[in-house]
């Protein structure tokens, strides 16, 4: 069996040669627009990944000022200072030093309460009260005893006591 000579006609040639032309140029049409699809890709992808990067900044900066935040509020709803104030010193004429050392004795006594909820603070206040006013201070062979006349729970005890002499 042979192979019919189709080479040796113009058109079958023709044929052939456009057949080749059409497969350069549809394969260098694919080329440019695939290159130029994968170009849009990488561009469009780098702009992700920037993106991304960007959001996970803001993300950690958010994450560090809720972080203060929750510390701030954790502090303001613990206990940080204890005040006492006498108001009636000046009946007693009791100098400086000696309120002070009420003053002192009184703080030392509530220093346990310092970095304590304030929630709990509040549901013993009644056994802060008592506490205060039944311990009794010796000031210079003097025995004086503290009435709570005000207290004021916050981040910032604030106890007025009236002194009352026992002796």
């Amino acid at each position: 069996m042979r192979i019919p000579p189709y080479y040796q006609k113009p058109s079958w040639q023709r044929f052939f040669v456009g057949m080749v032309f059409g497969a350069m140029i549809s394969w260098g049409f694919f080329l440019y627009s695939y290159s130029v699809l994968q170009e849009k890709n990488v561009e469009i992808m780098t702009k992700q990944k920037d993106t991304i990067k960007q959001l996970r900044k803001e993300n950690e900066i958010w994450k560090e000022d809720i972080q203060k935040l929750n510390d701030q509020n954790e502090k303001l709803l613990t206990v940080q200072n204890i005040k006492v104030n006498i108001k009636n010193a000046e009946r007693y004429k009791l100098d400086k030093i000696m309120e002070y050392l009420i003053k002192k004795h009184v703080e030392e006594d509530l220093s346990d309460l310092k970095a304590k909820n304030i929630e709990s603070v509040i549901n013993t206040r009644h056994l802060i009260t008592k506490a205060i006013e039944n311990e009794e201070f010796k000031v210079e062979d003097k025995e004086y005893k503290a009435k709570v006349s005000q207290l004021v729970i916050s981040t910032t005890i604030i106890v007025e006591i009236e002194i009352v002499s026992v002796k």
